[in-house]
């Protein structure tokens, strides 16, 4: 049964209001192409009355402004009360509208109270310095909000972003407007729903549906916006940096595409390495910024391992995603599907063998079947480019000296992982690897404590954890001048 769509305007000063344009946009289900719901088509006009509504509740005299950091988070832990309160519905939300199966949707929201009240609780943990000087004075610095943030959300993981630059920002005491990815912005409104049930005041939490040409441009280049922070392709985040600079300068925090390499040697526990190296690419249709999509095996154990991996791929069942013994549903829309079904021939041209899948699966939905190719080198374009689908490409190599090179030829930074049991191996291949999260012994396992970003084309800045929040303030240094007698 097709939960209720109780949210289709735009959320704008606390009101539920049209576009002033009156378009608005279909949202489908990717699991049989069938609208979902018209939703408010967001544009520039739409975006500067949501910023001013996020200045006025920024002013220095304002409510939010005026409010004790420790009441911040009392408001962000009431929101981590609804949000679990409202986990199931929430879950089945994400599901239909972004194809994610549903225990994985109910996963991310069974937990995101947890994610929640971690980052409430920064609220009132931002401190300034005392600074010795030279001379008969006091230096101190101030931490404070940077102002307007335009927070651009993914389609893939839509209700995890939210929550994870969201709740970063107003914990940082700033003011938002959202806008989420017009492939999937149901959820992000019944999370500003249930904001405002939370207590936050008006023109704090501003939410414009539309797409990316409209009303993302209008954000990145509003003068009255202090920060942009935005999470997708690499081609996108560099326009958005261009954008932020053309008018004020603003801030720019950015988590991009991925390539990721994971190692599995041959000393590897296969019992271990080859379910999880699965799951590392096919877990949400390989629709994940960090998907274990170049899997590195050494030449001793390589022809072993991919028949656990073929035989792995064919166990996995492809279907409704709303079916709880299914682990593999739908890609996000027509176009996503046939990008990767593109990627397979691709593979297929360029010499490497196809071992399993590569088809699509009926004629209703975009599904695609979990896919697997061997013999796949470097130069490929499978394992060069970001195929953001359930397609794992499998290369061989000699000795960690070489794989560790290899891993690191490549324009992306953001993740990585190596299944070992000789700890050294672990430890040169931590330190030595180019990316900004790396596993060992396991892949895809995170928590809120634990910062999450890139390096290289896969963006800067960092996600979760203590440091998450200082992209949102502003280091202000005072110094005051002392009498020299008393």
């Amino acid at each position: 049964m097709a939960p209720e769509i109780k949210y289709t305007k735009l959320f704008i000063d606390n009101e539920w209001v049209d576009a002033k344009s009156g378009k608005t946009f279909e949202t489908r289900s990717p699991h049989d192409g069938a609208v979902i719901a018209r939703v408010a088509e967001g544009d520039k006009a739409d975006v500067n009355e949501a910023v001013k509504a996020a200045r006025r509740a920024f002013h220095r005299n304002s409510e939010w402004r005026l409010m004790d950091a420790s009441q911040r988070g009392r408001i962000l832990n009431k929101f981590a009360d609804l949000v679990e309160r409202d986990a199931e519905y929430l879950g089945q939300l994400e599901s239909y509208d972004n194809g994610m199966v549903l225990n994985l949707a109910q996963l991310v929201t069974g937990s995101a109270g947890k994610s929640i009240r971690y980052i409430a609780s920064l609220a009132d943990k931002i401190q300034g310095d005392t600074i010795p000087i030279d001379g008969e004075a006091f230096s101190y610095t101030l931490k404070q909000p940077v102002g307007v943030c335009g927070l651009i959300l993914p389609w893939n993981f839509p209700i995890a972003m939210f929550l994870n630059k969201v709740m970063t920002a107003l914990a940082a005491g700033c003011t938002v407007v959202i806008k989420p990815a017009e492939q999937t912005p149901l959820t992000a409104l019944a999370l500003a729903a249930l904001l405002k049930e939370a207590g936050v005041p008006k023109g704090v939490v501003n939410v414009i549906n539309g797409y990316g040409e409209t009303a993302g441009v209008a954000l990145t280049h509003h003068p009255h916006v202090a920060k942009i922070s935005f999470t997708g392709s690499a081609e996108v985040g560099k326009l958005i940096q261009q954008a932020a600079g053309a008018r004020n300068l603003k801030r720019v925090t950015l988590e991009l595409g991925g390539k990721s390499p994971l190692v599995v040697m041959d000393d590897a526990d296969l019992n271990l390495a080859v379910p999880y190296a699965a799951h590392g690419v096919f877990s949400h249709q390989g629709q994940v910024c960090v998907a274990a999509s170049r899997l590195y095996v050494q030449s001793t154990i390589y022809d072993k391992f991919v028949e656990a991996a073929v035989n792995f791929a064919k166990s996995i069942k492809v279907g409704n995603p709303t079916d709880a013994t299914v682990q593999q549903g739908p890609q996000v829309d027509e176009e996503m599907m046939n990008k990767v079904l593109g990627y397979i021939e691709r593979g297929k041209k360029e010499g490497a063998k196809l071992m399993t899948g590569g088809k699509r699966v009926g004629s209703t939905g975009f599904f695609i079947e979990p896919t697997v190719f061997a013999g796949v080198s470097d130069d490929m374009t499978i394992a060069k480019e970001e195929i953001f689908g359930p397609v794992q490409s499998i290369l061989k190599f000699d000795t960690l000296e070489e794989v560790i090179d290899r891993a690191n030829d490549t324009n992306y930074g953001l993740a990585a992982g190596i299944f070992t049991t000789n700890i050294n191996t672990a430890l040169q291949f931590t330190k030595h690897v180019e990316a900004g999260v790396v596993w060992v012994n396991t892949y895809l396992f995170t928590g809120p404590q634990c910062p999450f970003g890139g390096v290289k084309d896969s963006g800067y800045g960092r996600e979760n954890g203590i440091q998450s929040v200082d992209p949102y303030l502003e280091v202000k240094t005072v110094t005051v001048a002392l009498p020299k007698k008393l």
